[in-house]
């Protein structure tokens, strides 16, 4: 369903536009209220902002001191591991995991008398030492935050906000200082490529759509599909405008007057927010008719994607928006030439679009300083899975994946070996630990048989079975595939089939070179992305861990312990000292046996859950 807006009178021009950003930042460096930043990205109100939130406007009222605070509530910090995140200041106090019961105390000691909690403050890990400020907690200092930094200090439902901090400062520059042709220049100065997957040179593909004539259109790539990742999802709820901002100035690039934003429906407070934006940048002369009295005309539609993964092809997205099945088309012609309508249609994703601003307000120059000499810039990734600090990272690119994952993300939990990072999503491959000095870009990720893909990053520890990892994903492309093209249909059908087999405990010599085998004909065959990257998995995890393959197929032996059917716990009797705890948590009192003496399990009884796994504190519990 499209959701529009209706235009209104226009409430601002551009020397209102530096009224409004001078009067914020003296308000800002005046400091007459204090400010606490309290994250409410869908994480973090996951683990309950509303309510503290709440909690937290009663209890400055109740101690009379709520005209000296102002409470913003903000996007994803991207932190998400401590969530819910409040941030005092101007001194940047970091509270994380604050609870409803933390808040008067927070409010009486911190923000009434300048005095810390200690108690809820951060606590290094690795160092076990309490961190005050967000600035120096290493999850934070190591990153170079210049998209997704505004997400923790405005509010994404105040325009004015946005415009305070320096926004729309790009338009106007774009508007009236530069011609379109200049434009395009800038980004193809700048080396920007399209954070959606591909990679592509962003001012290439706009200067190739303006060259195309018919009616053009911009389109917003929003329909995230990754398992585990959500980057785009925060910057349209924390941060709409700067998407928008950057919409618009690809519209002067190209010469549109209409645009699409394809979010999923699956995120409902983007889409909230994004509406609030447009409907503010509408009533301030942003949007719509006559944009700044410059002659220009734009207007931005939201359109709800039904959550299907193969939209997050550009064609298939583009018969998605027209109200057809969201099936590719074979791109005999580009759809920088015939897409949307059969119009020139420039497609990026939602960072790409973010980062557009930020190049025009700064310079080319200054952009392509950051980064590789192929891939320019940040980038921001979503680091999860077996790794301790999980949440939204944006890096300069080439930034090492050891960094990321160790200096930044904490290392792996309880002491574990890392095993494998998968990058790119289903449509990515299995990284091991060989390359953890890789710099992470668009190039370095392909010589790995990998891919950026949107940035999803999903860390893997010593007990992930890679052939499980590998079923996983292909029965993931296996539902989202549209079944249109036979190699992808069915070729996709029978890896699984294998995969399946195997971890079952029936795979058989020739399973590995036929998985090889499909994987070719997958490739080269498919019409689309989805088919012609389906493999990337499967393929990484023969190149990298074929001895997992040989162990499931010769052996029937599941090293890490995930198939079922390839394994068994048992009970080391001189590593038991019979503490007891793996009986009291095995939920099918499998395991028997008397206080400080060695325990046995009865394999009858037990289902392989890994709880008495996970339980014990000594290793006595092992697998075979």
């Amino acid at each position: 369903m499209e959701v529009l807006y209706k235009r209104m009178a226009r409430l601002i021009d551009r020397e209102g536009l530096e009224k409004l950003r001078t009067s914020f930042q003296e308000k800002t460096a005046a400091g007459t209220k204090r400010l606490i930043s309290l994250c409410a990205g869908s994480g973090c109100a996951a683990y309950g902002t509303t309510k503290v939130y709440e909690v937290l406007n009663e209890e400055l009222s109740r101690q009379g001191i709520q005209d000296e605070v102002e409470v913003k509530l903000t996007g994803c910090h991207g932190f998400c591991e401590k969530g819910p995140i409040m941030v005092l200041h101007p001194e940047g106090i970091f509270y994380p995991q604050v609870k409803e019961e933390h808040v008067a105390e927070i409010v009486d000691k911190t923000i009434r008398h300048g005095e810390l909690v200690n108690s809820f403050l951060f606590k290094d890990p690795s160092t076990k030492r309490k961190i005050t400020h967000e600035e120096d907690i290493p999850f934070y200092n190591l990153q170079q935050r210049i998209i997704f930094g505004n997400n923790g200090i405005i509010d994404p439902t105040s325009i004015e906000d946005y415009i305070g901090t320096g926004g729309y400062r790009a338009l106007e520059k774009a508007l009236f200082d530069m011609d379109p042709e200049q434009i395009i220049d800038q980004i193809k100065k700048s080396g920007l490529r399209g954070r959606g997957g591909g990679g592509f040179p962003t001012g290439i593909k706009w200067e190739s759509c303006r060259k195309h004539k018919g009616k053009r259109y911009v389109i917003c790539n929003a329909d995230e599909g990754d398992p585990g990742a959500y980057m785009d999802r925060s910057l349209l709820e924390g941060n709409p405008h700067s998407v928008l901002e950057g919409m618009i100035i690809g519209a002067i690039a190209i010469g549109s007057h209409d645009g699409y934003v394809y979010v999923r429906h699956e995120y409902p407070l983007a889409v909230k927010n994004l509406s609030i934006a447009l409907e503010k940048a509408e009533e301030f002369g942003l949007l719509g008719k006559d944009i700044l009295g410059s002659g220009l005309d734009f207007i931005i539609h939201i359109s709800r994607g039904g959550g299907a993964f193969v939209c997050g092809e550009s064609t298939a997205l583009m018969a998605s928006l027209e109200g057809s099945p969201g099936r590719p088309r074979a791109k005999y012609i580009h759809t920088v030439e015939k897409g949307f309508r059969q119009g020139p249609s420039n497609l990026n994703n939602v960072e790409t679009w973010a980062n557009v601003p930020v190049i025009i307000d700064n310079g080319a120059d200054w952009y392509a300083s950051i980064g590789t000499d192929k891939s320019k810039g940040t980038k921001i990734f979503s680091l999860v899975g077996k790794v301790v600090n999980t949440g939204l990272v944006e890096v300069p690119m080439g930034t090492s994946l050891r960094t990321i994952i160790y200096d930044i993300g904490g290392g792996i939990p309880k002491k574990k070996k890392f095993k494998a990072v998968q990058t790119g999503g289903p449509s990515g491959g299995c990284i091991p630990e060989q390359f953890l000095d890789l710099g992470v870009d668009f190039d370095e990720l392909t010589k790995v048989g990998s891919i950026m893909g949107s940035g999803g990053m999903i860390v893997m520890d010593q007990d992930t079975c890679m052939v499980d990892v590998a079923r996983y994903f292909l029965d993931f492309l296996k539902e989202e595939s549209c079944g249109q093209c036979n190699p992808c249909r069915e070729g996709i059908k029978r890896m699984l089939e294998i995969l399946t087999s195997i971890c079952d405990g029936n795979g058989k010599e020739g399973d590995i070179e036929l998985l090889e085998e499909l994987s070719v004909m997958i490739q080269n065959f498919s019409l689309c992305g989805l088919g012609t990257s389906a493999p990337n998995p499967v393929l990484t995890t023969i190149r990298y861990f074929r001895d997992e393959y040989e162990s499931h197929i010769r052996d029937k032996k599941c090293p890490a312990g995930v198939c079922k059917a390839l394994f068994h716990y048992e009970i080391d009797d001189e590593a038991c000292n019979g503490c007891r705890l793996c009986a009291l948590k095995c939920p099918e009192k499998a395991i028997t046996g008397e206080k400080k003496k060695p325990h046995t399990l009865n394999q009858d009884e037990c289902i392989k859950c890994g709880i008495c796994y996970e339980a014990c504190k000594f290793d006595a519990i092992i697998i075979r």
